[in-house]
């Protein structure tokens, strides 16, 4: 089950960080020489966003061999350990770049009042749609590194 998560928790942030980072639309107004655009790139959350799950998909699948070695060895638990201190750094990063980058997808979308800070989405419909599916893969991502760290906590609890 550990192998198979991590393979799912690989797909879910890579995903994430692909979608973000593919984000971008353009507007035209008036003329081709001035255009309104909306880019990952423009927004600092949204860089932190495509690094960190990129880092996060890395790190899956650098884990792989590790967690096919706690598979074959259940009994030993250096492996297993290893990979709990290290999925629970990489679990908040995780958390931490899709909760800010939730933070901006939400102000895309309802815009903020006091602040006088406009909804985009309601021109920019194709861009807050990419970003929000990458915010929800980032945090199917997140569940699936919890649901990790809790097997492999009572995988050493058992011992």
């Amino acid at each position: 089950m550990d192998f198979i998560l991590r393979l799912g928790a690989v797909a879910a942030a890579l995903a994430a960080a692909a979608t973000m980072g593919t984000s971008d639309q353009t507007l035209p107004f008036f003329t081709q020489f001035f255009q309104f655009e909306a880019s990952y790139d423009s927004f600092t959350t949204f860089q932190f966003f495509v690094i960190t799950m990129a880092l996060v998909g890395g790190y899956l699948v650098l884990s792989l061999p590790f967690s096919v070695v706690a598979i074959i060895r259940p009994h030993a638990a250096g492996p297993r350990l290893f990979l709990i201190i290290l999925d629970t750094v990489f679990l908040t990063l995780a958390t931490a770049s899709a909760a800010s980058a939730a933070a901006i997808v939400y102000l895309a979308h309802n815009g903020n009042q006091d602040s006088n800070w406009l909804a985009i989405c309601n021109q920019f419909g194709d861009f807050c749609a990419q970003t929000s599916s990458a915010v929800v893969a980032s945090f199917v991502a997140v569940v699936v590194l919890v649901l990790l760290v809790v097997m492999s906590a009572l995988a050493l609890g058992k011992r």
